[in-house]
């Protein structure tokens, strides 16, 4: 793996084991921003970046016994998680870096990603491979089951203006990596921004 993820995997490694204990009540959360997405019976959908698997039982209601559902994360010890919680049951799960996807072009329908954009080493780019990935017309999903402020508070910092998912930031970084953005919620209990794949 690249060296500008060794941060992100140490991170995740050591908090691995106790991290859903850590959120116990995001499930609701999760099952909200799946239904947001829209997803039919029969689509294929990534989880980028899933970590313990949370969003994929709700991803693979979404689409049915016939749709797929790809789980992939950067960190071996989030997927053992998954594995653990029962999870993989729902989904393919797979060690990828999201920038670097071994996954056709075009051959999705959506992208969830909880989480995912602040930690991404190179955003427009990771996007844009993203985008690769996911049909024209397809959906985006970049969620987090609590808002900007309220994930500020938690971490013990101040909120800034130069923060990713700021709305000024985000949406001009979706628009030149080949998603429009189509709505974009900040409240303390959600942050839900979704985008569409341009033709």
């Amino acid at each position: 793996m690249a060296d500008d993820h060794t941060h992100v995997q140490e991170f995740f490694t050591a908090r691995a084991a106790d991290w859903d204990t850590r959120f116990p009540d995001d499930g609701p959360a999760y099952a909200a921003a799946v239904s947001g997405l829209g997803l039919r019976a029969g689509d294929a959908v990534l989880d980028a970046g899933c970590g313990t698997g949370r969003a994929l039982p709700f991803l693979r209601e979404a689409v049915g016994p016939a749709g797929s559902v790809l789980g992939v994360d950067l960190t071996p010890a989030m997927l053992e998680a998954a594995v653990h919680a029962g999870r993989h049951s729902a989904a393919r799960l797979l060690v990828a870096d999201v920038a670097r996807l071994p996954v056709r072009t075009g051959a999705l329908d959506a992208v969830f990603g909880a989480g995912l954009i602040s930690h991404l080493p190179r955003p427009a780019e990771d996007l844009r491979e993203l985008a690769r990935v996911v049909r024209p017309g397809g959906l985006l999903a970049l969620f987090h089951p609590i808002g900007r402020a309220a994930l500020a508070a938690r971490q013990g910092r101040q909120i800034t203006a130069d923060d990713l998912r700021a709305e000024p930031r985000l949406r001009p970084l979706l628009a030149g990596s080949g998603w429009r953005m189509t709505s974009y919620t900040d409240e303390d209990d959600r942050f839900l921004a979704l985008a569409l794949r341009e033709e």
